[in-house]
């Protein structure tokens, strides 16, 4: 497998798939494998040469894990990108190069089933599983590494030789605690994935179409915009204290809402309008006066008018939709939260003052997802994902164009944040309140004193006490700490 440099007409295009414009890599090679063994190749030629070493999957990396100056070797997974059924795992096998638009059309086309993946197409599984992820299906039916049968990773052991190991689900199998690491340690941690297979652990048959969840026929989707021109903070608080309220309320025994996905965009100023994107199985009855009474009662008080669309279409219709393209705007900076309780009316007021702002020019957001359901009644140590109870998950995010800019917003992002949480120190501690932030959206100032004071260390707040069990299989799968990054498990402190 022939090593693509930077005289090679095509070096540019695989080192600037960053889709967060900040992160341009220059490694000194960058391969593209099509198989496990030619992965097994490269990491052996990078750690022989003593060659820093990265993986790219989609792209959609929020920090520059990936994209660092001292990664001179990258691979980039993008052609390890198959989906298949293996009758020998009775299992779903795909690649980890593969983005998750084309695995959900696969799997759907072929077989009537899906995994419950995230909401944008374009975002590559291999660092997705790795995180844990979540989506549009997981109150209904978990986490996707909640369905993650086995795994392929190629490794480097203590003399620096790479072999490729699969280790599964089963704890019988010897591998067992190295299945357990990817499932939401994050990315660039133990080794290069190379194929993932899926199947649900409740599966009671070997026949295909009932490894995996079915997704429904048609979803419904229902748009609730509020301008901000005649908003202001009474209706502002009363949105988020709504909204709160009716997901920490929630009868999670009752199946009515059980299919139901939703997004409140607390937008800044400049984008016009605060937003809630929700969803539900549209084929089951009565679904549209559910949809209805949710978006009524997150609305319920508030004065300023509210502008509701609602739309059906076909499931793998739906999963194709890129919501989060942003355009021009591909440079950002994010953090994130969980929420056992929702945002208090301190806080509430507190984002008023920071998205109201009319002398801030960037697009700060402020996601708050809904959660729980099925997530929440896995034990949080079955999986890497240790936050199995909060009710909501927060992404806060801001996005801009000139590079020039990049430390003023940065700044403001990080400031916003820090107030957030100042009673904590800065950062969402595990407390009654929050419960730490999610790997996939990685901030690098988690592990920074300067923004996070309150002496609880960053992968506390990402693995709480599954931590030190990641520490142990650290020093056995990657003694040489080959794959490491600002973020990256270490096998001692």
């Amino acid at each position: 497998m022939p090593a693509i440099t930077r005289t090679d007409h095509r070096y540019l295009s695989l080192t600037t798939r960053s889709r967060n414009t900040r992160f341009a890599g220059r490694p000194d090679r960058v391969y593209v494998p099509g198989t496990a063994e030619d992965v097994r190749q490269a990491v052996t030629a990078a750690v022989r040469a003593g060659s820093r070493l990265a993986v790219r999957g989609g792209g959609h990396g929020l920090e520059g894990l990936v994209d660092d100056p001292a990664v001179r070797t990258l691979l980039d997974l993008s052609d390890l990108n198959d989906v298949t059924y293996d009758p020998g795992r009775r299992a779903f096998g795909i690649g980890a190069g593969a983005l998750l638009g084309s695995v959900y059309r696969s799997l759907y086309l072929n077989w009537g089933v899906t995994v419950p993946g995230g909401t944008c197409p374009s975002v590559g599984l291999g660092g997705y599983v790795q995180g844990g992820g979540f989506g549009a299906l997981c109150r209904r039916h978990g986490l996707i590494v909640d369905h993650l049968e086995a795994v392929e990773v190629v490794v480097a052991d203590g003399a620096g030789e790479a072999r490729t190991v699969v280790a599964s689900r089963d704890p019988a199998d010897p591998h067992h605690a190295l299945w357990w690491a990817h499932t939401g340690a994050g990315g660039g941690n133990f080794g290069v994935v190379t194929r993932y297979w899926f199947r649900s652990p409740q599966a009671v048959t070997d026949a295909p179409q009932d490894l995996l969840p079915r997704p429904p026929e048609t979803v419904l989707f229902a748009t609730a915009e509020w301008p901000w021109e005649s908003l202001g903070e009474q209706d502002f608080a009363q949105l988020v204290r709504n909204h709160g309220r009716w997901h920490r309320q929630e009868d999670s025994t009752d199946p009515a809402y059980e299919s139901l996905y939703s997004a409140l965009y607390l937008n800044q100023r400049a984008v016009g309008r605060i937003t809630l994107s929700a969803q539900l199985d549209s084929s089951e009855p009565g679904a549209r006066g559910r949809l209805e009474d949710y978006i009524a009662a997150v609305g319920s008080g508030v004065r300023t008018p509210c502008r509701v669309t609602y739309i059906a279409m076909p499931w793998l219709r739906a999963t194709q939709r890129d919501v989060e393209n942003r355009g021009e705007l591909t440079r950002s900076k994010s953090k994130g939260a969980y929420l056992r309780r929702p945002y208090s009316d301190a806080e509430t007021g507190l984002l008023f003052r920071y998205l109201s702002d009319p002398g801030y020019d960037g697009h700060t957001t402020v996601v708050l997802f809904s959660y729980g359901r099925q997530v929440n009644a896995v034990d949080p140590a079955a999986t890497v994902v240790a936050q199995r109870d909060s009710v909501l998950k927060s992404y806060l995010g801001t996005y801009w164009t000139d590079p020039d800019d990049d430390e003023r917003h940065i700044r403001r992002l990080r400031e916003l944040y820090r107030d957030l949480y100042a009673e904590t120190g800065g950062v969402p501690v595990s407390d009654a309140h929050t419960d730490g932030s999610y790997i996939n959206y990685p901030d690098v100032d988690l592990a920074d004193p300067r923004w996070n004071s309150s002496g609880v260390p960053w992968h506390a707040l990402y693995f709480k006490g599954n931590y030190s069990r990641l520490q142990r299989i650290k020093a056995v799968w990657d003694p040489q700490q080959v794959f490491r990054h600002a973020l990256s498990v270490r096998a001692s402190d």
